[in-house]
């Protein structure tokens, strides 16, 4: 044991801290805060759907050789991480163990069941983990990945720290713009594909009028399509989500209903334009600002 723990400091105070981390939002943050003490990578892309990522081979010495491990949470990969975690011969980063890092802690959970009932849907028993798309979760995020690596490598605790206050300082001032922005979206009426726009919709006052999804994770029947495009002209809906879903449904309601379609992201990283957590908020309120002004 002795041996192990020599081993696991000498890496600390000699190397990068090695951080793999579940989406590119989280990638991006803990570079942030880390800067040069860190090297991390992001085991998604930006384009997968998160509830059903793609397990490849590699993700497992990744795994193996991490330091820390930060994850969304709120069982945001459970279909996927628990498997990997289970072979990657890591204790350190298992769940409870201090090297794995949850970026939910703390954050204010919404949409969570008041009953677990398969017929449902895709049902998530701890809430909607899809936190990261209102920017002052984004800040929570944040001091969850700073206390992590400090918790680890204490011998940084304060350079994290000061990197830490700076980007939340660079955080506050985009969110202070971004509620400028989206004013013109208060009140907007919408549709989306999936449950994921709740936090979204909260903070730039959308109102959530129906899903294309007949429960999470089920596609549409015929009746609820057509029951959900009665609803959108009763209602005046002018905007229909969506995301890494096929855009079938969304432009079939919108040919019938007039509303504008958007695709937007739910994690940041599919693009150029998205690849900080900064630019990826960015892009969603610009985009439905351009669709709001097209509908």
């Amino acid at each position: 044991m002795i041996v192990v723990l020599l081993g696991f400091a000498g890496r600390s105070e000699g190397q990068s801290i090695r951080v793999i981390t579940t989406t590119p939002d989280l990638a991006d943050m803990t570079k942030q805060i880390g800067k040069e003490l860190v090297d991390v990578e992001s085991l998604t892309r930006g384009v997968e759907f998160m509830h059903a990522v793609p397990v490849k081979p590699s993700f497992v010495p990744k795994l193996n050789r991490a330091n820390l491990l930060v994850h969304m949470g709120l069982d945001m990969e459970i279909s996927w991480l628990p498997a990997l975690l289970e072979v990657a011969s890591n204790a350190k980063i298992l769940p409870g163990q201090p090297g794995n890092v949850d970026a939910s802690n703390g954050v204010s959970v919404l949409d969570v069941p008041r009953s677990l009932d398969r017929a449902e849907g895709d049902v998530h028993p701890k809430g909607n983990p899809h936190y990261n798309l209102d920017p002052l979760n984004g800040k929570i995020m944040a001091r969850n990945i700073a206390e992590g690596l400090s918790r680890n490598f204490h011998q940084h605790r304060p350079a994290l720290e000061k990197n830490l206050s700076a980007y939340l300082g660079e955080l506050d001032k985009a969110i202070a713009r971004w509620q400028t922005m989206a004013a013109p979206l208060r009140g907007v009426k919408i549709v989306t594909y999936h449950v994921e726009w709740s936090y979204f919709a909260n903070r730039f006052g959308l109102q959530q009028v129906g899903t294309i999804e007949l429960k999470p994770g089920i596609e549409p029947t015929p009746n609820h399509l057509i029951a959900l495009t009665q609803k959108m002209q009763q209602e005046k809906a002018q905007l229909i989500i969506y995301g890494p879903q096929s855009d079938r449904f969304p432009r079939q309601l919108a040919s019938q209903t007039g509303a504008s379609i958007v695709r937007l992201q739910s994690i940041a990283g599919a693009s150029p334009q998205t690849d900080t957590y900064i630019k990826f908020i960015d892009f969603n309120v610009r985009s439905l600002l351009a669709a709001l002004k097209k509908s």
